[in-house]
């Protein structure tokens, strides 16, 4: 015993007296680098892929929906507007799912699973492409018109399940480490990364439109190729721990709930409790006899000054929305031939692409200029004005051109194997109206998500950006909605099926004006997001005070005490 402890004794000094290894100083800066250099090509596939799937179905849609299912405009239009809008709201609902409920791994494994679903089944089952289904004996299997239509919307509902969960697990905004950046920094972010998703746009739409109306259709089963791809990078991210996960900071429960109290408080009079507030939502706070902390009411009252720019999006999303629905339908119904060539449907969309694509650099170089020479550049509220104008002004020039595409006599185009009598006017006529919308788009949403990002404080940021994606996926709705009462209220005459019998252009005029009226508001109102230096601030107090301010309104409730000592002795422990 005595020689083994000698022995362990002299092997630890031995070992004491070893220098203490070091790592290597460039070991983990180059890992960490190299994570990162790993995380941006996975986020700019899963982009990629994500992007080619949903566009991909978009593109062709109204086409599908009115040639194969025998869909009016109205309907088709309608149908294609819905499924925009909800793979645009289904990132913020299930990022809280994931959040609040199954676990974020969990909810990726089961979205990328519904993504593969919908995708495979939408080429398969919805999109006939004839010569998959032929058998031995040369015959085409048709489906009930039924069956089909209950399969078609249960690939699109899996679709926008999946992209939802996609986006909002795998590409969220804050996995950009944007805090630190100032307000030129933000803005040459914003601008940059929508120029890059809408480069993306325009080859998945001039690849896509081209192989699902003319040739190759066997190539349409590229989409759910894509999402298998989609699916590997994902799980690939989830295993080697690439995904972000998002701060702890207030969620969108906790802001709805907040409105829903005050509303309460205000319809049940609860001023013997509550007292007089400066802010109706301070009905909310638990001093005021609320349910809520006074951080809570107070980051939402941040958030509410944005609110109004918010609503103000409703009408113009509903407007930008005219590209993959009346603005379609017009092309459709107009002259694609170019030469001996029948271009594709979805090339006219690329062409509102391209303003998006010239403008972003464009920016850049003046307010580069313009913080060279010291000079402000527009501030981002009027900008997003100007957007709005162009938008009004856009709906307006496709209603004259509509009046002018009539004209025009009838010829026939064959799409997707049908022979359709549309005008004879060339497409490459309503360019103007693609590229005033695609400015607009330029103009307002990197200025917007400006807006947003800027004036509210870091641990709110991700909140502020899921209420202005609401607006987005909203405004799609209420696109959905103004072509349903427009042709509900006008007898099928504003929204025709046939566009010689109708007059669409009485639609696009009344949105035109609906348009100017927001873009009026929107000017009223820009003035209180002209300064972006002083950004929110959120109230952050400690448990303690909140539960002396919470002792405040139970004395004041009781009166057991003087009023004034006890609000001069708690404002001064605050």
């Amino acid at each position: 015993m005595v020689a083994e402890d000698s022995k362990r004794l002299s092997h630890g000094r031995r070992k004491s007296c070893l220098p203490p290894r070091t790592p290597h100083p460039d070991h983990g800066p180059s890992r960490k680098s190299r994570k990162k250099l790993q995380v941006i090509i996975c986020v700019l596939l899963v982009e990629l892929c994500e992007r080619f799937t949903f566009f991909g179905i978009v593109c062709n849609m109204i086409l599908f929906c009115t040639v194969k299912l025998g869909y009016d405009n109205y309907l088709a239009a309608t149908v294609n507007l819905c499924f925009i809008g909800a793979s645009t709201l289904t990132p913020v609902l299930v990022g809280w799912f994931a959040e609040t409920c199954l676990g974020r791994t969990k909810v990726l494994y089961l979205c990328a699973f519904l993504h593969f679903f919908g995708t495979a089944m939408l080429p398969v089952v919805a999109f006939p492409f004839e010569d998959f289904y032929i058998d031995n004996h040369h015959m085409t299997h048709q489906l009930e018109p039924r069956e089909q239509q209950i399969l078609f919307y249960t690939g699109l509902l899996a679709a926008a399940l999946g992209i939802g969960g996609i986006r909002a697990i795998l590409c969220p905004m804050g996995a950009y480490s944007l805090q630190s950046y100032n307000q030129h920094q933000l803005l040459s972010f914003f601008n940059w990364f929508y120029w890059l998703v809408n480069l993306n746009s325009t080859v998945v739409f001039l690849g896509i439109a081209y192989i699902q109306q003319s040739v190759a259709k066997n190539l349409g089963f590229l989409i759910p190729f894509m999402s298998v791809l989609l699916a590997l990078i994902a799980i690939h991210m989830v295993r080697s721990r690439l995904t972000y996960k998002p701060k702890k900071g207030g969620s969108l429960l906790t802001t709805m709930g907040v409105f829903l109290n005050s509303l309460k408080m205000c319809c049940l009079h609860y001023r013997h409790l509550s007292g007089d507030v400066v802010s109706w939502l301070d009905r909310a706070k638990e001093n005021n006899g609320g349910r809520y902390s006074e951080t809570h009411v107070e980051n939402v009252k941040v958030l509410a000054k944005l609110f109004p720019l918010y609503g103000l999006q409703l009408l113009y999303r509903a407007c930008i929305t005219q590209i993959p629905s009346g603005y379609y339908i017009q092309a459709m119904n107009s002259n694609l031939h170019l030469n001996d060539l029948l271009l594709p449907i979805g090339a006219m969309n690329v062409i509102s692409i391209l303003p998006l694509l010239l403008l972003a650099p464009v920016i850049e170089c003046v307010t580069t200029c313009y913080l060279s020479m010291k000079k402000t550049p527009l501030a981002p509220a009027k900008v997003v004005t100007l957007g709005h104008a162009c938008a009004a002004l856009s709906v307006l020039v496709a209603g004259l051109s509509e009046l002018q595409r009539k004209t025009y006599p009838l010829t026939e185009q064959t799409m997707s194997g049908k022979v359709l009598q549309v005008s004879s006017m060339p497409c490459f006529q309503l360019a103007p109206q693609y590229i005033l919308l695609g400015l607009a788009e330029a103009l307002v949403t990197p200025a917007c998500s400006l807006i947003s990002f800027q004036l509210t404080p870091n641990h709110i940021r991700g909140i502020s950006l899921h209420f202005l994606t609401l607006s987005y996926g909203g405004g799609c709705f209420l696109g959905a909605l103004t072509i349903q009462l427009a042709h509900a209220l006008s007898g099928g005459n504003f929204y025709p099926n046939i566009l010689h019998d109708g007059n669409l252009e009485r639609f696009f005029f009344i949105l035109a004006t609906l348009m100017a009226i927001n873009t009026v508001m929107c000017w009223n109102v820009s003035y209180r997001y002209i300064d972006l230096s002083v950004q929110g601030k959120a109230l952050t107090i400690s448990p303690l005070t909140e539960k002396l301010l919470h002792y405040k309104a139970c004395l004041r409730f009781y009166d057991t005490v003087d009023r004034s000592y006890t609000h001069a002795s708690i404002e001064s422990i605050l």
